[in-house]
């Protein structure tokens, strides 16, 4: 079962059909709606300010969700997939982006809807992310304009995937 811990009085929040793996861990004030997941090793971290996630958030195996202590709260859109190893840090996510594993996320950016962050990014504190475009390197830069529908499609794909994977997890339950 994965590790669920209040702190400072805050005790995590789940909408309808999350999955949480075994060794997940998420902590103090966050609030995540349906059919979100978090997958084995993820650490989702709102001890010293909050994080709030909309619906078919994915979180994967190894990423970590945190913020800044009285200054950068962590917001996350519907449809947003967090991969392999990425660290999401203060900042604001929009409905539809994916980030690729590896990459990393600073306090205060903010990320627009339909957009792709390349594995291994680097987008700076206060970096505004173009909606619909892919953003690529050490510091992050624009690289690419995507088409809204086909990048929306995209992504929807990726987070309608993580629901389909983690009913497998679920049926192995029963």
């Amino acid at each position: 079962m994965a590790l669920i811990k209040s702190v400072r009085g805050k005790t995590p929040q789940f909408g309808e059909r999350a999955y949480l793996s075994e060794n997940a861990t998420v902590i103090g004030d966050v609030t995540m709606g349906d059919d979100c997941t978090i997958w084995f090793t993820a650490v989702v971290r709102g001890d010293v300010n909050s994080i709030v996630c909309g619906n078919k958030v994915n979180i994967q195996d190894g990423a970590i969700v945190h913020c800044t202590y009285e200054k950068a709260s962590t917001t996350i859109g519907n449809n947003v997939s967090v991969g392999h190893r990425a660290m999401v840090h203060g900042c604001t996510i929009q409905d539809n982006v994916l980030v690729g594993m590896g990459a990393i996320i600073m306090d205060n950016a903010i990320i627009g809807e339909n957009s792709i962050i390349a594995a291994g990014a680097i987008v700076l504190e206060n970096t505004v992310v173009e909606p619909n475009s892919i953003y690529a390197g050490i510091p992050a830069k624009k690289v690419k304009d995507l088409d809204s529908e086909k990048a929306k499609q995209t992504i929807e794909r990726t987070a309608n995937n993580y629901v389909k994977y983690a009913s497998w997890y679920s049926d192995e339950e029963e």
